[in-house]
């Protein structure tokens, strides 16, 4: 089997590291908390990063109107169909495709990366923006309006007298790479194209 295809199928397979290491990672730094709260997002649920973290996450949004971090959302029954559907495709491309099929793969898997990253901001969002008017604490900010309690999408910020830091977890990392091998797979096969109209 030539290089190009190899390397398409090793890249398409790394995916399937979604489903067992988390995606994303949100932490929460403050005096009051000398373990840090912490929540990993995965492709199909949130869970704790230490033992009750989103319990006590959420006992504490309360106070400033945030809702609830739901135990599920529609997205953890979509990304992993997603996922399956995208693995499917690759091996299917990557054992018989052409190194063209390759890229349309890459572009394809791009283009729902960055809806998912697009769609992970607007819940961002609306997690830290969308506050109970009725709210035991409130926060304004100097012109008067509602504060916002918004995670960073990447990257870390100071939110009152905490400091959140959002930054991908090892799943993400299978992905990234996953994702370059199938480039340098229609790199190989561009390659190997070229090489067979020589000879």
């Amino acid at each position: 089997m030539k290089k190009s295809k190899i390397t398409m199928i090793i890249g398409v397979l790394l995916l399937s590291g979604l489903f067992v290491f988390p995606l994303w990672n949100i932490t929460l730094e403050a005096p009051q908390y000398p373990i840090p709260l912490g929540m990993d997002i995965y492709i199909y649920k949130f869970a704790d990063f230490h033992d009750n973290d989103i319990q006590n996450i959420n006992l504490m949004n309360h106070y400033v109107g945030m809702k609830y971090i739901p135990e599920t959302i529609p997205e953890f029954k979509i990304f992993p169909i997603v996922i399956v559907l995208m693995i499917i495709f690759g091996l299917i491309v990557g054992f018989g495709g052409k190194h063209k099929l390759f890229l349309t793969w890459f572009i394809l898997m791009t283009i729902l990366g960055i809806a998912g990253m697009y769609d992970f901001y607007l819940w961002e969002y609306d997690y830290g923006h969308n506050l109970d008017p009725k709210a035991i604490m409130q926060f304004k900010n100097p012109d008067g309006s509602p504060m916002g309690f918004q995670p960073p999408l990447f990257g870390s910020k100071d939110i009152l007298n905490f400091k959140a830091h959002s930054y991908p977890r090892l799943g993400a990392y299978f992905m990234f790479l996953g994702m370059l091998l199938t480039f340098i797979a229609f790199l190989l096969g561009k390659k190997e194209a070229r090489h067979r109209q020589t000879n």
